[in-house]
């Protein structure tokens, strides 16, 4: 097997492979902005996050890649990083693709969809579907390239500071809430705001907000959160799994050559299987510690779910109606969900009913 070959085997389960030393290589010093606050596992350290990302890249590449991170507010405030990738100010950003919904609608499509495939099926449309080639042709224009690079798996709906038992409940109630589905909040009568990760403890615990959805049970825990609010609700159906982006400038990425741009995508790849990994590891803790320290643990209406349902629809054919791109986009993704739906209801859904009544 010859180095270069061996480089793009890659590791993903386990330590990034080092690369043979070589004689006279120089370093590229990088930039990478985030939107995430600093010390956020999953997101800004340990496993799977975006600093695992860059020391797996450095450690691969023998150095000749060195990648500084820049967590949200650092260098650029939070939402600013992806134009300060489009602008050459930074090479990558990490962050989700719904923070610049208003910029690039269809791109929401990569970061997380309401009523949407699993993390499983998400990734099989992205690495064997048509997934990550649309994605880079919704951001050749803005002269970026676009990999997954996190997955949350399921979220849960978020803490809330009243009891929901009805769809009568949610009407003026101000959530925080980014992408797709706070379109549906909206026309439900919710008033949506949205925050960066580092304000939302603050304002949920001044009243400034009455409820508000972050991740899940791991990554909400270091918010603190459970503090702020007393109920805490799940279903998934906003997202059911959020993708970590990783934008990066194009003119910058054509730059590194075939080996460099191997190990920045393989690395990724594996972050973004390791970070799922690192919240299903994880999360059930933290539930159990929540319902151990009096957070009241609830499921949302089907009342409150089905009207989201019903909203949701005609967001995405709105949407659709007025945006070739999106429509494009949308339509790719629900057909490969349709027919990766006919596999998940015949193993997983069967599996999960089992596994209830066991």
């Amino acid at each position: 097997m010859d180095r270069r070959a061996f480089i793009k085997a890659g590791s993903i389960g386990g330590a990034a492979l080092a690369a043979p030393s070589i004689a006279g290589a120089s370093t590229l010093k990088w930039k990478m902005t985030t939107a995430f606050p600093p010390g956020q596992p999953f997101y800004s350290t340990g496993p799977g996050s975006l600093s695992d990302f860059t020391d797996r890249v450095r450690a691969m590449s023998n150095g000749r890649l060195d990648i500084q991170v820049y967590n949200g507010g650092e260098l650029v405030p939070a939402f600013e990083g992806f134009d300060a990738v489009r602008q050459g100010i930074v090479e990558m950003n990490g962050w989700v693709s719904y923070f610049g919904a208003g910029k690039v609608p269809a791109a929401q499509f990569f970061g997380a969809v309401p009523f949407g495939m699993s993390t499983q099926g998400q990734n099989a449309w992205f690495y064997i579907g048509d997934g990550i080639k649309l994605w880079n042709e919704v951001y050749e224009p803005l002269g970026l390239v676009a990999m997954p690079i996190g997955a949350t798996g399921v979220q849960m709906t978020g803490w809330f500071n009243k009891e929901i038992n009805s769809l009568e409940d949610m009407k003026g109630l101000r959530l925080r809430i980014p992408g797709l589905a706070a379109r549906a909040y909206d026309r439900i009568g919710v008033d949506v705001k949205l925050l960066p990760g580092g304000e939302i403890f603050p304002a949920l615990e001044r009243g400034v907000i009455d409820a508000a959805e972050w991740v899940g049970p791991a990554q909400d825990k270091i918010l603190g959160l459970n503090k702020a609010a007393k109920y805490y609700y799940t279903t998934g159906w906003h997202e059911p799994t959020t993708v970590t982006e990783l934008a990066i400038n194009k003119a910058a990425w054509e730059t590194l050559d075939e080996e460099l741009q191997s190990i920045v995508t393989n690395a990724a790849a594996a972050c973004n299987l390791i970070s799922h990994s690192w919240g299903e590891a994880n999360n059930a803790a933290a539930l159990k510690e929540f319902a151990a320290t009096g957070t009241e643990l609830r499921t949302l209406p089907t009342e409150v779910v089905e009207a989201l349902r019903v909203e949701m629809a005609a967001v995405y054919e709105e949407m659709g109606a007025s945006d070739p791109l999106f429509k494009k986009v949308m339509d790719n993704y629900f057909a490969f969900k349709a027919e990766h739906d006919v596999w998940a209801t015949a193993s997983e859904e069967v599996w999960h009913s089992q596994l209830r009544d066991s």
